[in-house]
């Protein structure tokens, strides 16, 4: 006697086909999503106090020049962050009203959360060892179109698939930017001029023009942020897992340093749901008013 239903046994049955088309077509979509991705120059803006310390261009998925005073920043602990603004060339990619205030949150709030591993992050006017402050250099705009097909075909073939498509390789954002981190007698600790295009595999498309700069502004703050509680240059990749407050900051909880709250709560969980349907970050993340 058969003991599963007619649907079951036929899945069953189904299970190894699925498995055999899985095998064959993942090589397939990995290679051809990594090896499709936005291309951006590390651009400088001007607005480092110097570039001369600056090390040689490093990374393959992230491009970076960096320079990090190891000895003046062992004795830091507490960090003020200068709200992050954007140079003529990044700000004349954007069109659509709030989304330049949307991205350089972004990346306000996880380098604030990144930093509070290490740091006592306080507020505007509070006396801090060091102050960070970033410049988004240059932002190349997501096709909203090119978006919006991929969200299609990736949700379409996840049914019938065991695995939906890749992003298309076409319509790729990416972003650009400097931040350095001075002393109270405004001497640079720490630079880096960065830069990182979005790929296929692990940038999920999302219906906005900063669609892509808005994921990978949390790129950068990890990375410049590594540095700085770290207090040494990123080597590669970093599996490590994200700390408690981090994660519960991620998740949309209270930041572990008041001064955070400043650059509002991350969207969450409903934020995470909004990415996989490809809709627009400023659908559930309401950047702060300030």
């Amino acid at each position: 006697m058969n003991i599963f239903p007619a649907d079951c046994e036929a899945k069953t049955k189904a299970s190894p086909l699925r498995r055999n088309v899985a095998l064959r077509i993942a090589p397939l979509i990995f290679a051809v999503g990594l090896g499709s991705c936005s291309s951006v120059p590390l651009t400088e803006a001007g607005s480092l106090r110097s570039y001369s310390k600056l090390g040689p261009v490093e990374g393959r998925v992230s491009k970076s020049r960096s320079f990090l005073d190891t000895s003046a920043l062992a004795t830091a602990t507490s960090v003020a962050i200068t709200p992050t603004r954007l140079s003529p060339l990044a700000y004349s990619r954007i069109h659509d009203a709030g989304n330049d205030r949307l991205v350089s949150n972004a990346l306000d709030r996880a380098l604030c959360v990144d930093l509070s591993d290490k740091f006592r992050v306080v507020g505007p006017g509070e006396r801090a060892d060091i102050t960070v402050q970033a410049v988004i250099t240059d932002i190349v705009p997501t096709s909203k179109t090119a978006a919006g097909l991929s969200t299609v075909a990736t949700l379409a073939t996840s049914v019938v698939l065991p695995v939906g498509v890749p992003r298309l390789p076409v319509g790729l954002g990416g972003l650009a930017v400097e931040a350095e981190a001075i002393d109270g007698s405004g001497i640079q600790r720490a630079a880096i001029v960065w830069s990182r295009g979005a790929n296929s595999i692990t940038n999920g498309a999302r219906v906005s023009e900063v669609g892509d700069a808005y994921s990978l502004a949390s790129s950068f703050a990890a990375q410049f942020s590594d540095m700085l509680v770290k207090n040494r240059k990123p080597s590669g990749l970093d599996l490590s897992l994200p700390s408690g407050q981090k994660l519960k900051s991620q998740l949309g909880g209270k930041p572990k340093n008041a001064a955070c709250e400043a650059f509002g709560r991350a969207p969450g969980i409903a934020g995470a749901l909004a990415g996989v349907v490809g809709a627009p970050p400023s659908w559930t993340d309401k950047a702060s008013k300030r």
